[in-house]
């Protein structure tokens, strides 16, 4: 890996930030493409974000940002200009700058999640689907699980009040199509965590293990364990499944493509 006085700088915010895997990944494949630049993680809480975009901003050769828990909404309001699916869900997880040094934002995460569902077999086409978590990694899963073609989608979080938001703004695009759910799974045919539970040992099931049946695929956004323990205990039941993993490999060319188009 090639970094000098030439390397461009790319960050990726969160809080916290050591279970993220995408800075080698991701480094690797710009360099790949030709492009002299390092992705380097920075840990900043809700409260100091605002100002570290601020101060990060003045470097001029800071071209990038990917954004992960819990500033994807924070980060959206931030950007300059955005692209229609981030608008849609008021959230994005990269950014890029724009000529004029503003930021340009997009939300990656849903078709990642699909993408990463369909490298191992699934397919949400049809299929009934429960959505747990409605933050902006299950905002932009829920849109993408819709526009593949899920034929329901129901959506369960701890916040009632951002649960519903999320199940208004995607059934104005999707109508009918969208309601709330519980973490009952029993009748659904794929299971989607977007939340972070499974990453501490002492966090609980994101949905009732009891009600989990081999017929169900589940798909988790968690990559650190790699495995969580609801997948594993999923797995245990016949169920097939996509873990965090998954969704980052298929996300990580869509990543690298948008933070370089504007030099294509």
């Amino acid at each position: 890996m090639n970094i000098d006085g030439a390397t461009r700088l790319h960050i990726i915010v969160g809080d916290p930030i050591a279970q993220v895997k995408s800075p080698a990944g991701l480094t690797r494949a710009l360099q790949q493409a030709g492009h002299n630049a390092v992705i380097v993680p920075v840990h900043v809480t809700p409260a100091d974000l605002s100002a570290l975009l601020g101060g990060i901003g003045l470097a001029r050769n800071m071209d990038g940002i990917i954004v992960t828990i819990p500033h994807k909404f924070a980060c959206y309001r931030h950007c300059a200009t955005a692209t229609a699916r981030a608008h849609a869900l008021e959230a994005v997880n990269v950014m890029r700058r724009n000529q004029d040094g503003t930021w340009h934002g997009e939300m990656l995460d849903g078709l990642g999640f699909v993408g990463g569902v369909r490298r191992q077999g699934g397919e949400p086409a049809g299929k009934r689907t429960l959505l747990v978590g409605a933050g902006g990694a299950g905002s932009a899963i829920g849109l993408a699980l819709l526009d593949a073609g899920a034929s329901h989608l129901d959506i369960h979080d701890a916040d009632a009040a951002r649960r519903d938001a999320l199940i208004a703004r995607l059934d104005a695009q999707f109508p009918g199509k969208v309601g709330a759910g519980s973490a009952d799974p029993r009748g659904y045919q794929l299971i989607a965590n977007a939340t972070p539970a499974g990453m501490r040992p002492e966090d609980p099931s994101p949905v009732d293990l009891a009600g989990l049946d081999p017929a169900m695929f589940v798909g988790c956004v968690i990559t650190a364990p790699a495995v969580a323990p609801w997948v594993a205990a999923a797995r245990a039941k016949g169920c097939r499944g996509s873990v965090g993993i998954d969704m980052f490999e298929a996300e990580q060319q869509l990543m690298v493509d948008f933070l370089l188009a504007a030099e294509r």
